[in-house]
């Protein structure tokens, strides 16, 4: 059997789509990917998304009115535009839901109450119904009912000082990233939801949320600060000069080598490297010098270490250092790079991490691919972001709607 005859993991598996933004998109893209039957719905007005055409002062635009916010994360997916404050717009959803397998929706507390869409009464029309629900801070506390976005995300998470030094400013990871481990978490949740419900034939309400999402992101570092509250909660030392300074363990740290590429060392069991490390940068007379021969040595000494490697990497260009290493030992390094050195890395090509898209609009274009390999129910992109509702028609048809209902919905302004 070819991969295109394998059937995709989801296939067969339908998801009505009511969410905005980054969070929720991203939990049904991933469904989408996975071969589901993703039904987006959306406002009249569209996706708040389909607007941002600029981002942090950097134009976003595309031709044709399209905007890279929307295209990077909405694909595999049919878009239906509705009035859902009118009833007939709710009616739609509600006979959406009767075979559907998931629904998902990342609105503030209490707007799908106010529709008439809450988990309540979905599964009463459909008991099996997966209801994926994502939230600024989750379904309960006093804070439940407020409104977020990435930054109150990483804000209230802590990320923001997972980034420097404990009594440095905050600073953001830039990438949207709260959204995005939102939606991976969401995305998550629907899977183990569908596999309880292929076990135990029970549907059930799936809740994610901002500040867990990042909590879990971060939940190694949680985890072990809570478990050792004596000790400082950053590993990062701001007594020093700068980051790289404060690295207890100069071969877990990066240098900037001669043609101003960094290398990122990650050989984290020390002592195991030294020596065969020091031979490899020409530093062997360093080896057993009482100041670094072991990992606390190197530690109570490591600006002074550090400035020597800092200087022998400059020496030589990054691709040299690259194949020093590599041949000398089993060392772990990496060169640090930006997103857009990324579709040129002989590695994210090989394995597809970037996929090549035929866009109808855009032409040729690039977009992140679906992080998983399946051997036997391959993931693909089907088909890009969808035109604000492309397929309302062609949905309302499916659900057994007549052409003279359809054209009455549209003379009340239900559908576009």
């Amino acid at each position: 059997m070819t991969t295109l005859e394998k059937p995709a993991a989801l296939q067969g598996i339908k998801v009505v789509d009511w969410t905005i933004w980054q969070f929720g998109p991203i939990a049904s893209t991933m469904l989408g990917d996975l071969g589901a039957d993703v039904i987006k719905i959306e406002s009249l007005d569209g996706d708040p998304g389909r607007t941002v055409f600029r981002a942090g002062g950097v134009d976003r635009s595309l031709p044709g009115g399209r905007t890279s916010y929307f295209e990077a994360i909405q694909r595999n997916k049919r878009s239906i535009a509705l009035d859902l404050k009118k009833p007939e717009g709710v009616a739609v959803v509600l006979e959406m839901i009767k075979d559907a397998d998931v629904f998902v929706q990342n609105f503030r507390k209490g707007v799908a109450e106010r529709l008439g869409l809450s988990y309540e009464v979905l599964r009463e029309i459909n008991p099996k119904l997966i209801y994926a629900s994502g939230s600024g801070y989750g379904p309960k506390g006093p804070d439940s009912e407020m409104p977020a976005l990435d930054s109150a995300a990483q804000a209230r998470s802590g990320l923001m000082y997972a980034t420097g030094p404990e009594d440095a400013d905050p600073y953001p990871v830039q990438g949207v990233i709260g959204d995005q481990i939102g939606g991976i978490t969401l995305g998550w949740g629907i899977l183990a939801a569908l596999m309880a419900r292929s076990i135990h034939g029970i549907g059930q309400l799936v809740e994610a949320s901002h500040l867990g999402s990042a909590i879990w992101l971060q939940g190694l570092a949680v985890g072990m600060g809570l478990l050792t509250q004596d000790r400082p909660p950053s590993e990062i030392n701001n007594s020093y000069h700068s980051p790289r300074d404060a690295a207890f363990n100069p071969l877990a740290n990066y240098y900037k080598c001669q043609d101003d590429r960094w290398i990122m060392l990650a050989n984290f069991q020390a002592d195991r490297y030294w020596a065969d490390f020091a031979r490899a940068m020409g530093i062997k007379d360093l080896i057993d010098e009482p100041k670094f021969h072991d990992m606390d040595a190197r530690g109570e000494n490591r600006v002074e270490l550090i400035a020597i490697l800092d200087k022998r990497f400059a020496e030589k260009p990054y691709p040299q250092w690259a194949e020093i290493l590599a041949s000398s030992g089993d060392f772990i390094f990496s060169p640090v790079q930006r997103l857009m050195e990324l579709k040129d890395d002989v590695q994210v090509v090989a394995n597809g991490y970037i996929a090549d898209v035929n866009h109808p609009t855009l032409g040729p274009i690039k977009l992140a691919d679906h992080p998983l390999r399946y051997s036997e129910t391959p993931h693909s992109i089907r088909t890009v972001a969808p035109e604000l509702g492309q397929h309302t028609e062609e949905i309302l048809l499916e659900m057994g709607f007549g052409w003279d209902t359809i054209s009455g919905l549209q003379e009340k302004g239900v559908i576009l």
